[in-house]
């Protein structure tokens, strides 16, 4: 279907123009004004191009009456939000227009989507105008890293899919009863000793404080932040085998591969936990720019509620005194929570009323239905990676369901975003984990981008029929939902 204008997520508003196609040639210039701020966008768009047409292209900070131009601009005529864009393409021009860097950032993944190979190799841009901004502000996929190391090189992969579906938030999972994976200077021995373990014994792995900002910028260069999460009181046997203090023995635990949870856990009562707590979130606030620190909180199954909530506010404290805003899964909700905390929701078949209280109370509910957005569950009873806990997600169950609503009785302005989740136990490699990703997150990624009105099950299928050729061209494994008409391959 080569006349698909297949932009994922769907555009607030995408016209044809009636003009003539932007032909990308040996002379087609990246223009924008000589600001710092403008630059490296500029030069990420013209590696953007030169990579897919194979041939450099020239960046220039001046019109200077140029064809073939492709130009970068700072506008206020655009809806509000940081990420709000507008792409206008007509014969010999494409204007890229944000409000801010952040939204030229989305502008050039929207751009890099409209590239289409015509006959003879020819690369093209239909003549559109698109203007678009987000839904919700948190667009987010959390990787689970403790049960499988996943190594930086491939985690980058991993951003760039996101990024070119504009989801914008890396949750990432750095600790669990099998692994701890990020160095924290305070407690060493958390990677000298609970790092080199994974699920079946598989080889583990840590990063460092220089792997982790590599990540960061990484990430950020792509308009994705990164959210780190350090699970407590539960999922803590990694801690526990490297520091005994933290048992009412004083004696380390052995260390765990298996995939059982809900048996480990800290003490409120042990002298040892509280400051933990205090200097691990101190450590890992220190290493994130973003906003958001995430203390996990889920699955403690052998604890007493009031210890629990006594734990819950040692780590949102320490959280809070290192300047970061307090994200949790949605186990927190049962206990006091401080307005602006964030809750993320997973498990669907619990009763809502702690969310709705917790949501009158100020906090701000996430959306991570494991029935919807776990992208680990099984396609069907055939896949052969994954988990089925949560039942089986085909592409159209990541796809057809309604975050404002997915809790009665939460308003909707208390919804801050959507996020996709994929757990490793059973994904041990980068291909593993993009055959489990897509196509599902693309379509996580339209949920929580365009409104409900805007998204249509039928129309979403053909159009993510016309990514499988960019998936391909990276080498990306992915599966071949029998819902989609897939081009041949």
């Amino acid at each position: 279907m080569p006349d698909v204008i297949a932009v994922i997520p769907q555009p607030a508003v995408l016209e044809r123009t009636g003009d003539a196609p932007f032909v990308l040639t040996e002379a087609t210039t990246v223009v924008a004004d000589g600001r710092p701020d403008l630059i490296g966008i500029a030069v990420l768009v013209a590696d953007l191009l030169g990579r897919v047409g194979g041939r450099a292209v020239e960046v220039r900070y001046a019109e200077s009456g140029a064809s073939d131009i492709v130009r970068l601009r700072l506008v206020e005529s655009l809806p509000p939000g940081d990420e709000a864009y507008r792409v206008i393409s007509r014969n010999g021009r494409i204007d890229l227009e944000a409000r801010t860097p952040a939204g030229l950032v989305r502008a050039i993944v929207t751009l890099r989507q409209l590239i289409v190979s015509a006959p003879g190799g020819v690369l093209r841009v239909p003549a559109v105008r698109i203007e678009d901004s987000p839904r919700y502000d948190w667009r987010g996929l959390s990787i689970d890293v403790a049960r499988h190391f996943v190594p930086v090189r491939d985690l980058k992969v991993v951003i760039g899919v996101m990024a070119h579906y504009k989801l914008n938030v890396l949750h990432l999972h750095l600790t669990d009863d099998q692994g701890w994976r990020l160095h924290v200077p305070s407690r060493p021995l958390l990677t000298r000793l609970s790092s080199s373990t994974s699920v079946d014994g598989d080889p583990g792995g840590f990063y460092s404080a220089e792997d982790f900002a590599d990540i960061v910028g990484f990430g950020a260069a792509r308009g994705v932040r990164v959210v780190p999460e350090i699970d407590v009181p539960g999922h803590v046997n990694a801690a526990t085998h490297a520091y005994g203090e933290l048992t009412p023995s004083g004696e380390p635990t052995d260390s765990y591969t298996g995939i059982e949870v809900g048996f480990s856990r800290l003490h409120a009562d042990l002298p040892a936990t509280g400051a933990f707590l205090t200097d691990v979130f101190s450590d890992v606030a220190s290493m994130t720019p973003g906003d958001y620190v995430h203390i996990g909180g889920d699955e403690v199954l052998t604890m007493e509620a009031d210890e629990y909530a006594t734990l819950v506010a040692a780590a949102s404290t320490a959280v809070r005194a290192a300047g970061k805003k307090v994200v949790g899964w949605q186990e927190i909700a049962h206990t006091p929570l401080e307005p602006g905390t964030v809750v993320q929701y997973w498990d669907t078949r619990v009763d809502p009323a702690p969310f709705v209280a917790a949501a009158e109370a100020g906090a701000l509910l996430l959306m991570s239905p494991g029935s919807k957005a776990y992208l680990d569950m099984k396609y069907d009873a055939s896949t052969e990676l994954g988990l089925e806990w949560a039942g089986h997600i085909e592409l159209r169950d990541a796809y057809d369901w309604e975050p404002s609503t997915l809790i009665e009785g939460v308003p909707g302005d208390a919804v801050i975003g959507v996020e996709a989740a994929i757990w490793t136990e059973t994904l041990r490699d980068l291909p593993a984990l993009t055959q489990m990703l897509l196509p599902r997150l693309a379509a996580i990624a339209e949920v929580a981008w365009s409104a409900p009105e805007r998204r249509d099950w039928e129309d979403f299928r053909t159009r993510i029929a016309q990514q499988a050729p960019f998936w391909d061209r990276l080498g990306l494994s992915w599966y071949a939902s029998p819902q989609v008409d897939w081009p041949q391959r």
